[in-house]
């Protein structure tokens, strides 16, 4: 293990036990991708990635108060 996941594994222990059990879902989702199914887009998804990027080319993203917005309806 390396000096630097060291240090990181020490600030995990300072974190609460639900923090740490969502790190830990966050590393393992990370470490074992290779094995993962790739996820298959539905003809929906790709429609909205499409809107997505046209909005993002025509300089469209959400605004400060619209993020807030989202955090707060999913109690974030």
């Amino acid at each position: 293990m390396t000096q630097l996941l060291e240090q990181a594994i020490e600030a995990a222990r300072q974190l609460t036990a639900e923090e740490q059990d969502e790190l830990a879902r966050s590393i393992l989702a990370y470490a074992t991708r290779a094995e993962a199914e790739p996820v298959r887009l539905t003809e929906r998804d790709k429609a909205a990635i499409a809107r997505a990027r046209e909005a993002a080319a025509q300089g469209r993203f959400a605004t400060e108060q619209d993020v807030r917005a989202v955090w707060a309806k999913h109690g974030l």
